[in-house]
């Protein structure tokens, strides 16, 4: 499967139960959230960075035919589409920084997003790094999503890490991806690939659990059950969305 082909539903890389996907070599997206202790990003803010980052990947030239990234990003696709986070301060931060990758930054976060690896075999300067209890909080309530842009929405019933959490909000932004065309996905990108995460009220989550719109199922692999976590939400609006620059780094 190509990252230009969207996956059947019958064979999401998100189901609990097994699939064909299972019977490939296993790959795993890393990201790493950088968190100093004096100024941790808000909560929010880090999820919404983590989707963008997703996308920035998914879009960029490396990753794209002949590209450097793209073998690697074809077999993570083909199998699970594993995403693990990690986060990193001072020395930790900047070793990350070296290795090949894209920093996206929000107005407090900065995650970078690395080329997969296999399951086994992280490089290790990323391999040392922690990945339980990365919790974060927002000093102030989020504001309403921005009703022009994509939202991804939590489901209320759950209580994840924010890691997990930016991975699950990852989940949403490459099923939302997968949707586009061609057109609307450059559309996207101009736009800074602006969206929203916002926790769903319980009326809310259940029109949006049932209806048709993209829904990431977890596998079950990490802290919560399998089930539903993640619902997208105006995908189909990013081709009116006005023109932005991305804040990434090589």
């Amino acid at each position: 499967m190509s990252s230009d082909d969207p996956t059947p539903a019958d064979d999401s890389p998100f189901r609990d139960e097994p699939t064909v996907r299972d019977t490939a070599p296993q790959f795993v997206l890393p990201l790493v959230v950088h968190i100093e202790k004096a100024a941790p990003p808000a909560r929010t803010d880090a999820l919404e960075t983590a989707a963008r980052a997703v996308l920035t990947i998914l879009s960029d030239e490396r990753s794209l035919g002949d590209g450097v990234w793209a073998q690697a990003m074809r077999d993570w696709q083909d199998a699970r589409i594993r995403k693990v986070v990690r986060r990193a301060r001072g020395a930790e931060w900047r070793r990350a920084e070296a290795l090949p990758g894209i920093t996206v930054t929000g107005r407090s976060a900065e995650v970078r997003v690395f080329p997969p690896v296999p399951l086994d075999g992280w490089p290790k300067d990323l391999a040392r790094l922690q990945v339980s209890g990365t919790d974060l909080d927002d000093p102030e309530p989020p504001a309403p999503a921005d009703p022009a842009a994509p939202v991804l929405w939590l489901n209320p019933e759950l209580d994840m890490s924010a890691g997990k959490t930016m991975a699950q909000t990852g989940h949403g932004a490459q099923l939302a991806w997968w949707e586009l065309s061609e057109k609307e996905r450059i559309a996207w990108r101009e736009a800074g690939f602006a969206l929203s995460v916002r926790t769903a009220d319980p009326a809310r989550w259940r029109e949006l659990s049932t209806s048709e719109r993209p829904l990431v199922r977890d596998a079950g692999f990490t802290e919560i059950a399998p089930g539903l976590t993640v619902a997208v939400e105006g995908h189909d609006r990013v081709g009116a969305l006005p023109k932005s620059v991305p804040d990434a780094a090589v």
